[in-house]
């Protein structure tokens, strides 16, 4: 770990809430200037504001993630990279982009991906019964299941998995130093363009070569990099945390995870409220004011940085009463899990659909699954979850 890394206000956690100060900021001023370990910047924590900022793009235009913010790159490098990443950039240019994606990633597509994504569960659960307990959730069952359906996806071999699992898991984490992470991230790009190199050569059924026949005229080969990269790393970085933190906070509301286990029927509610009340993800994109501009009374200047704190948002009494109980039993709220807006995840139907098999397969298969000594938590992660979780049953 970095001896100067610090770690940032609103990605600060006690176990799943974030800490009492960032509820205090939420329900007294709403948005606050800070200073952070990225420079000063404006946290928006409401409901109503955070949706606003994500959901208006000429008056808050997209900036450089803070690990660009931060480093000294030539206009080349930041140029390339940015190419084929959705999250680096705001319409027309996202929009070029995204349309060409979207149809992979709708609900109905989704659906004809059901009986692979049960196979992968059901396999990972046999692998756990094998090995008897205990096992690290994380490694054998919520790492897995994700990696898995996103190799055969995009057309990445699952052999690598071990290479790019490690590499993301460090691109993310803000304890390691900068100059490393922008080697592994220089590492993790020049991996994908390999495969990307050999999808234009011959093109499979999968998404790369999807986007090589239909899509190889109007990406360059940077964008194409750029796009593989972001679906690879996001692709099972935000659903194994899920997995793998959602079912800590079940076993740990033993009284909703028997619910869940006696009606397995809820899972759409309960994974749209494990969204809600753990928001994995601490922040939306990184914005800026395009001009002078009033946010819960305060006037954010033109250039200044706004960051929307995803966690705060989503416990904001003003979204849903009692905010800080975990309830399966609640309908969907209308979080801001997925971000809002323009930026609203892309593999949103992938991630839920996931999660809609892993949860009540678990507990189905170890009904006396039960948490086997104190979980490591990622503290300094971009992507909050857990780096082991072992188990018995």
């Amino acid at each position: 770990m970095s001896e100067s890394a610090v770690l940032p206000f609103h990605m600060r956690r006690t176990a799943f809430d974030p800490v009492p100060e960032l509820a205090e900021l939420r329900d007294t001023d709403g948005v606050r200037r800070m200073q952070t370990p990225f420079g000063e910047l404006w946290l928006v924590t409401r409901y109503a504001e955070v949706r606003s900022v994500l959901s208006d793009p000429a008056r808050f235009p997209i900036i450089d993630t803070p690990i660009e913010q931060s480093a000294d790159l030539s206009a080349e490098d930041l140029a390339r990279f940015r190419a084929g990443n959705l999250l680096a950039h705001d319409p027309p240019e996202h929009s070029r982009l995204r349309r060409m994606l979207t149809p992979e990633f709708t609900v109905r597509r989704m659906r004809r991906l059901v009986p692979r994504v049960t196979e992968i569960v059901e396999d990972r659960l046999d692998a756990m019964e094998r090995l008897g307990p205990p096992v690290d959730l994380v490694t054998e069952f919520a790492l897995p299941i994700p990696s898995l359906v996103i190799c055969e996806l995009l057309g990445v071999p699952y052999s690598d998995r071990n290479e790019f699992h490690e590499r993301s898991s460090r691109i993310l984490d803000l304890s390691i130093p900068l100059d490393e992470r922008l080697a592994l991230r220089e590492e993790s790009r020049d991996y994908m363009s390999t495969l990307v190199a050999r999808a234009r050569v011959e093109p499979g059924d999968d998404l790369l070569g999807m986007l090589v026949r239909e899509h190889g005229d109007e990406l360059t080969m940077e964008e194409l990099t750029g796009i593989g990269h972001l679906l690879l790393v996001a692709g099972h970085e935000t659903t194994s945390n899920m997995l793998a933190l959602g079912t800590l906070a079940l076993l740990r509301h033993p009284e909703q995870a028997e619910l869940l286990a006696k009606e397995p029927e809820r899972v759409e509610d309960a994974v749209e409220e494990l969204l809600r009340w753990l928001s994995i993800v601490h922040s939306g994109t990184h914005k800026r004011a395009a001009a002078d501009t009033e946010l819960s009374g305060h006037t954010i200047r033109a250039g200044e940085r706004v960051v929307c704190v995803l966690p705060a948002a989503n416990r904001d009494p003003a979204l849903l009463s009692g905010p800080e109980k975990l309830d399966i039993t609640r309908e969907s709220t209308g979080h801001v899990a997925f971000g809002h807006g323009v930026h609203h995840c892309l593999g949103a139907p992938l991630a839920r659909m996931e999660m809609r098999a892993a949860f009540p397969a678990l507990l189905r298969r170890f009904p006396g699954l039960r948490p086997v000594g104190e979980p490591k938590f990622r503290v300094f992660s971009i992507v909050y979850g857990l780096d082991e979780f072992k188990v018995a049953w």
